[in-house]
């Protein structure tokens, strides 16, 4: 079990993922994002000086806009308030799309669970949504908050709150 971290209070409910095919309307996003949100910087295939470099930019954002900024991937990105899928400092969070892989993030002490896919989205073409009963199934019971990833928005966030998620991650609904 890895060492308790701080971890952000509260744990923020609203999430963007990044990806490279943002491009600059990363910028929009990271602007539209509640105030408190959550950012899961993944740009995994920038390369590694790129990467960097729009990473600072990225937490300079979200520093004046009071968001917390997770890093995915390879390399050392200074300024992020904790890891995505993968142990490590600060909040820990972890997609998960079965039962088994949610056993798994929770024995590496995640804080957060991305329950993905539940609705269809255009990052993924062609992957089965879930749907969200489902979705809520796979998460199984335990420790971690419950986020909402996949096609997600604000009135399919009201659909699927009462199952127990706690909030939604997205990329489109932040970056339109």
């Amino acid at each position: 079990m890895r060492a308790r971290h701080p971890i952000p209070t509260p744990i923020p409910t609203r999430w963007l993922m990044t990806d490279e095919r943002l491009g600059e309307g990363l910028w929009r996003a990271l602007e539209r994002l509640p105030r408190g949100g959550g950012v899961v910087f993944r740009h995994y295939h920038t390369p590694m000086r790129e990467r960097r470099a729009l990473f600072r930019q990225v937490v300079r954002v979200a520093r004046r806009r009071h968001l917390t900024v997770v890093r995915a991937g390879r390399g050392r990105l200074s300024g992020a308030d904790g890891t995505h899928q993968s142990v490590g400092f600060g909040v820990v969070t972890w997609s998960i799309h079965n039962r088994r892989e949610a056993v798994r993030a929770r024995r590496a002490g995640a804080d957060v669970l991305f329950v993905s896919p539940i609705f269809a989205t255009r990052s993924h073409p062609g992957a089965r949504a879930k749907g969200p009963l489902r979705a809520r199934l796979a998460a199984g019971r335990g420790a971690g908050v419950l986020i909402a990833l996949g096609g997600m928005d604000e009135t399919r966030f009201r659909r699927v709150r009462p199952l127990g998620f706690a909030g939604y991650a997205a990329i489109d609904a932040w970056s339109r």
